[in-house]
């Protein structure tokens, strides 16, 4: 009896190991930091949208696309726009990665972070490690696990710029490509910061199937996934605080990925040296489950 109990024990012991290993072997995780590190260092001077930290930083996102054998949308990573602001006209770019689904090429997943933030003030540069070099990180780490693990629907990876100036990023995107082809929106804006070990997902409560899935979300991690800040808790609501917006108001599913605001929040201390790394590696393996889940499912 004592053997069979041990061995019990030893099955599933094995079995959790191999999960967590191939969670593991989804990305690079010593890449996933080291790219945070570099898009939030002072050489991208803060990255705000239409100055030269802003280009420096684009450019390296495209370089590392590149490395991953990964093509742009229809044939190109540089989707230039422009917009109007209290300023006046202002130049920006999204850069845009296409995977080509196995089974459903014809419907898209796009997973969306911004690689923009707030410059220099003062003197002062707003590196925007959580906000949001970790969302555009974690885009990195999503092309690295395709190549090995081609999707059932095609993917857009999208650094949308211009999120800090009204979301202008995303606004360009939604109204030029064919929403009906959108499956769902996953968005990830501040997702490495979290003393609580905490990452909230918001737009359940807008599409019955993303609610079940949340609900269902079986999590491999010790961080926690949790639903809120979705107009129903008394907390800030944030169905429209980032480039998840613009596709809830194109009617588009979405679900948008974050931590709570924390000290730094839009201040020079977003720096790379106090995020909370193992949270951040947790949550983009909780979001990849969820794709996962949704790629094999569909809505």
């Amino acid at each position: 009896m004592k053997n069979k109990i041990l061995l019990i024990v030893l099955f599933q012991l094995t079995v959790t190991l191999s999960c967590s290993q191939n969670l593991t072997a989804q990305f690079n995780e010593d890449k996933l930091l080291e790219h945070l590190r570099i898009l939030s260092s002072d050489k991208f001077e803060g990255r705000r949208t239409g100055e030269k930290g802003n280009a420096l930083a684009r450019a390296y996102i495209i370089k590392e696309f590149k490395k991953l054998n990964v093509s742009g949308l229809n044939g190109g990573f540089e989707h230039l726009f422009s917009f109007q602001n209290r300023i006046g006209t202002l130049n920006a770019a999204n850069v845009l990665v296409e995977i080509k689904g196995s089974k459903f090429p014809k419907k898209y997943i796009v997973i969306s972070a911004h690689y923009d933030h707030l410059g220099i003030k003062n003197g002062k540069v707003y590196n925007g490690a959580d906000d949001d070099a970790s969302g555009v990180s974690a885009l990195l780490a999503f092309a690295e696990y395709f190549k090995k693990n081609p999707p059932k629907h095609s993917v857009i990876l999208a650094a949308f710029d211009a999120e800090e100036l009204g979301l202008q990023g995303a606004k360009q995107f939604v109204s030029s490509f064919d929403n009906d082809k959108i499956l769902v929106n996953l968005n990830m804006d501040m997702i490495s910061r979290s003393p609580k070990d905490e990452l909230y997902v918001v737009g359940g409560r807008y599409n019955k199937a993303l609610k079940k899935i949340i609900a269902n979300f079986e999590n491999p991690t010790t961080s926690k996934l949790l639903q809120g800040h979705d107009g129903t808790d008394g907390k800030d609501d944030w169905t429209m605080a980032s480039d998840h917006g613009p596709f809830y108001k194109a009617n588009i599913p979405f679900l948008y990925f974050g931590n709570e605001d924390h000290p730094a929040y839009h201040k020079p201390t977003d720096d790379f040296e106090d995020i909370t790394p193992e949270f951040y590696k947790n949550s983009v393996k909780m979001i990849s489950s969820i794709f996962e889940t949704i790629d094999n499912s569909g809505l």
